[in-house]
């Protein structure tokens, strides 16, 4: 019992002694110490500026004038002449939202076109719900279901789209809402459930002239657009 209690001592003591020793070599302030990291602090920026009274003040990259008129509107004056009044609204959406793209946005929303133009066609819900708003989904659910209640079938050929231009856009609140006329080819014709055509030709390319407005909130996360509004030009 007397020889446990001897070594149970001595490692004590020497344990104490490292830990004096790693103390003075390691525990020592130099005051050059970097602080703890704290995955959850927010993260300086690279340039931190001093204010007068000492403090430091995180400034963000921003364009002066010249640079937001090369850089974040460069698109917009491509696509339509500066001092057009379309070309001022769509300065205001790329201030709204400077990830907005104008010619990235017209061939999004010629594939949103084709995708809903079929879709309605073959009576696919589904994909017409995450294209559409709520209330232009119930006009063609609507449609579709008047359609199916009589037995009619759409038999349909999308030949293309010719043209797309914007037309106007907006910033409402957090909301930009831009309105674009497409130009479409479409063979298209309907079917009684007899098998008897009743409107439509299935031989023929049809010219098709619509006007859409998408939607978007620019506080939201999700990129895609809905489509909010339809018209039809003869």
């Amino acid at each position: 019992m007397g020889s446990f209690d001897f070594i149970t001592v001595f490692f004590l003591v020497a344990a104490v002694v490292i830990f004096l020793q790693l103390r003075n070599v390691l525990g020592r302030r130099t005051g050059n110490e970097k602080p703890p990291f704290d995955p959850y602090s927010r993260r300086e920026s690279a340039e931190t500026l001093p204010k007068p009274d000492g403090s430091k003040v995180v400034t963000l990259p921003r364009r002066d004038g010249a640079e937001a008129e090369e850089g974040a509107y460069a698109e917009v004056d491509a696509l339509v002449t500066a001092g057009n009044p379309l070309n001022q609204s769509l300065r205001r959406v790329v201030d709204a939202d400077p990830s907005f793209n104008p010619k990235e946005f017209i061939n999004g929303a010629k594939l949103a076109y084709e995708m809903v133009v079929v879709a309605f066609a073959d009576g696919d819900r589904k994909t017409l719900k995450n294209l559409l708003s709520r209330d232009v989904y119930e006009g063609f659910d609507a449609a579709i279901s008047e359609r199916e209640s009589k037995g009619e079938v759409v038999k349909s050929n999308f030949v293309g789209i010719e043209k797309a231009d914007i037309l106007s856009a907006e910033v409402k609140d957090h909301e930009v809402n831009i309105t674009i006329r497409i130009v479409s080819q479409l063979i298209s014709a309907t079917y009684d459930k007899a098998g008897s055509l009743i409107d439509g030709d299935a031989e023929s390319v049809a010219e098709v002239n619509d006007v859409w407005t998408f939607a978007r909130d620019i506080r939201s996360r999700d990129p895609n657009w809905k489509l909010i509004a339809t018209e039809s030009e003869g």
